[in-house]
């Protein structure tokens, strides 16, 4: 009867080793698995909520796959993102500028590494690298070096230039909201207020939450004498703002908008 017993035992043993075996196969080709440790430092990178975000962990990941592949150029994409959102400009532009060692055609990279050399403040190498970005035809997202050249020309008050690109950028994403914003920006800088404020108008539509983008409306409406629709809009943003200095702004703009109703009644 013992006899019998143990075997059951032992029988049991070898059938949970053998369930065991593929699970640490699994894991053992994993660790080999350069896109698959990509993959892993993406879902630590891409988390929606940045206080969940875990961008060392991300690095972490993107660096083990690279020790797999040297050549693996999208995982340099993703240290040279990971690194920026660090603030690492310089590390992230050696990322990106790696990665398009490897494949120059990679134009996604092109772009980020543009932006950074915008942040860097060397703002030719940052035009060169957009406009390679737009040469690409195969490349489904214009929108963005031409929203990146719009920033840059406005850097450099080349406002005809920052507004014309703005523009292709509306034409190939109408949604794009903050292509919209800009535009209001730029329209402001040029002196045309009443065709700002349509630009914001169509910033917040797209995005209604977005408190930068509505406190924008806001001075906008005020900058034209509509202080009954910044009122609105101020009262709106107003439990969201974070910021100190736009928090001060927006109690000032609300004071003296109370100031004007006190004046006419």
């Amino acid at each position: 009867m013992m006899r019998n017993r143990m075997f059951v035992v032992l029988l049991l043993s070898a059938s949970l080793t053998c369930c065991a075996s593929p699970q640490q196969k699994l894991q053992q080709t994993r660790a080999k698995d350069p896109k698959y440790q990509y993959n892993v430092g993406l879902v630590y990178l891409n988390q929606s909520n940045a206080d969940a975000r875990n961008i060392d962990e991300a690095i972490k990941y993107f660096v083990k796959a690279l020790s797999l592949d040297t050549r693996f150029y999208q995982a340099w994409n993703g240290v040279g993102l990971a690194q920026s959102l660090k603030g690492n400009l310089q590390e992230s532009a050696k990322a990106f500028e790696k990665c398009l060692e490897i494949n120059p055609g990679f134009t996604e990279a092109r772009n980020n590494l543009g932006s950074i050399y915008q942040e860097l403040n060397q703002l030719d190498k940052a035009e060169a690298e957009f406009q390679k970005a737009l040469f690409d035809k195969t490349y489904l997202y214009h929108e963005l070096p031409y929203y990146n050249l719009a920033r840059l020309y406005v850097l450099q008050g080349k406002l005809d230039a920052a507004l014309d690109n703005v523009e292709k950028a509306i034409k190939f994403k109408p949604r794009l909201a903050m292509a919209h914003n800009l535009k209001g920006i730029i329209l402001d800088k040029q002196g045309k207020p009443e065709e700002a404020v349509s630009a914001y108008e169509q910033a917040v539509r797209v995005v209604p939450d977005d408190v930068q983008f509505g406190f924008n409306l806001g001075v906008s409406y005020f900058g034209i004498g509509n202080y009954d629709r910044a009122k609105d809009v101020f009262l709106k943003i107003s439990p969201r703002v974070t910021d100190p200095a736009m928090k001060t702004r927006v109690e000032q703009f609300l004071k003296d908008i109370q100031a004007r109703e006190a004046a006419r009644s």
